[in-house]
């Protein structure tokens, strides 16, 4: 039975607790910016993310349970912590192949099916029922919300974010930072740092533009 501290405490939290009770496991703090000192919430430690030095014990793991692609690679930046600390967090009633991948610190959650020779990269979230495929590739820091469908050898970029209920078909890429619309079909590749939406998906939107 692994001890684990959450960095975040919002509605995405509660989710990734539930995960980690499903895996047998315990959650000992949760820490958040938002408060301002050390309090308990029954047995839970809270408080705010400083407390974490003190926390750290050799038998204690750290996931960032915080839905922000940004801001959790702002945080991971910021503890500057190593890898190893982190949990690789796979509720009871997802499908992960054995032969797949998981970087640290990432999340699957109920219903997710990850098939094999996937490779996902660490702080990710794949949320309820999304599906990953054979073969493909999700980078670090990635988000792929409730519903969504990753087809055989799709790449997803860093920090990209793959909408509620959207497909990306065959061997389609998608750059780094992107968002894909909910509900939106991909059928050819999306560059990095755009929003793309509809069926079939369009940029509509570049950063800084």
């Amino acid at each position: 039975m692994e001890k684990i501290i959450l960095i975040g405490d919002s509605g995405h939290a509660k989710v990734i607790e539930d995960c980690i009770r499903s895996q047998g496991d315990n959650v000992i703090a949760k820490l958040d910016d938002r408060y301002k000192e050390k309090f308990y919430e029954g047995v839970i430690i809270k408080g705010p993310i400083t407390l974490l030095e003190d926390l750290l014990t050799d038998e204690v793991k750290i996931v960032i349970a915080i839905g922000s692609n940004t801001i959790r690679k702002s945080i991971v930046e910021r503890l500057d912590i190593s890898k190893e600390k982190y949990a690789v967090i796979i509720h009871s009633q997802a499908i992960v192949c054995s032969s797949v991948k998981v970087g640290h610190g990432s999340v699957i959650m109920p219903g997710v099916v990850v098939n094999a020779g996937a490779i996902i990269g660490s702080h990710a979230i794949f949320n309820s029922n999304s599906v990953v495929e054979h073969d493909c590739v999700v980078e670090d820091f990635t988000h792929i919300s409730p519903g969504a469908i990753l087809t055989g050898n799709v790449k997803v970029g860093q920090g990209s974010h793959v909408g509620a209920g959207s497909t990306i078909i065959p061997g389609v890429e998608v750059g780094s930072w992107t968002i894909v619309g909910a509900g939106s079909t991909v059928i050819s590749n999306i560059e990095s740092n755009v929003t793309a939406v509809g069926v079939p998906a369009k940029v509509i939107k570049r950063e800084g533009l």
